[in-house]
């Protein structure tokens, strides 16, 4: 397989990355403005650098355009001709709807959407996929892309926005959490740095039991709570001080910012 980064900033490096570590590929075509700025990843033959974007595209099959999203526009313009069909063309520009890629490129052209998030960098992404091809041989290419970066998920493009606030903001989200969970526990007498360590394997720990077990979370509750017991006295007195309905009222909250954001756009 024989991949482009088009735009190797922060997302496009940590992708980059993830690529390099698994080796699943022919040849790798980096490309950035300043390539300097890349001379600390692995120096081999088959990854070539570069600020031609039309070279890079010209010798690969898959197109990954991780630019910024006032960029993606100019960039295609620029780019369509030496794009063919036979070619899978990724996009991970938050709001660059598919549509708008094919009013540039035609149609005909197999076309991804991917939605990662920062969770990237440390190849622990939630990555949303969506489509506008049949091909299961091209959706299995860009799964197998973002597996290496964590784990997939293919959904209709209409729950991008949703996918954002769930995935991409949910790294705030979650990050809050486990900051509020090491706030209690150094009131709880523990110092800083052991809090936050506390803080973040615990949640570590919660979210791999659910991935391995494929349990629902109150199963996992159960096991932890006993009749009159601590756990559930403090779960109670969360949920009084409206600790589910406040983050499911947040993340709603969120959706609707991000569709305001959209028609604004428009």
């Amino acid at each position: 397989m024989k991949i482009a980064i088009i735009g190797t900033g922060n997302l496009g490096k940590s992708i980059a990355k993830g690529l390099i570590k698994g080796q699943n590929f022919n040849s790798l075509y980096l490309t950035k403005r300043n390539v300097s700025e890349l001379n600390d990843l692995p120096k081999q033959e088959n990854i070539i650098i570069t600020s031609d974007n039309s070279k890079a595209i010209q010798n690969s099959d898959v197109l990954i355009f991780a630019v910024q999203p006032k960029q993606l526009e100019e960039i295609l313009f620029q780019s369509k001709e030496y794009i063919n069909k036979e070619q899978l063309v990724i996009s991970t520009i938050t709001g660059f709807s598919i549509e708008k890629i094919e009013n540039i490129l035609g149609q005909g052209f197999s076309i991804i959407r991917a939605m990662p998030n920062t969770a990237i960098a440390v190849e622990k992404s939630m990555t949303c996929i969506s489509a506008n091809t049949d091909d299961t041989s091209k959706i299995t290419i860009a799964e197998s892309i973002f597996n290496q970066l964590g784990n997939s998920m293919i959904i209709p493009e209409n729950l991008m926005q949703a996918a954002t606030v769930v995935c991409a903001s949910g790294i705030a989200f979650w990050m809050r959490l486990i900051r509020a969970t090491t706030q209690a526990a150094i009131q709880l007498g523990f110092d800083a740095k052991e809090a936050q360590e506390l803080a973040m394997f615990t949640s570590e720990g919660a979210a791999n039991l659910l991935i391995q077990s494929g349990n629902h979370p109150e199963q996992e509750i159960d096991k932890v709570t006993t009749p009159k017991g601590c756990t559930i006295e403090g779960l109670n007195e969360m949920e009084h001080k409206g600790l589910s309905s406040s983050l499911i009222q947040g993340m709603v909250a969120s959706f609707n910012k991000i569709n305001t954001i959209k028609k604004e756009q428009i």
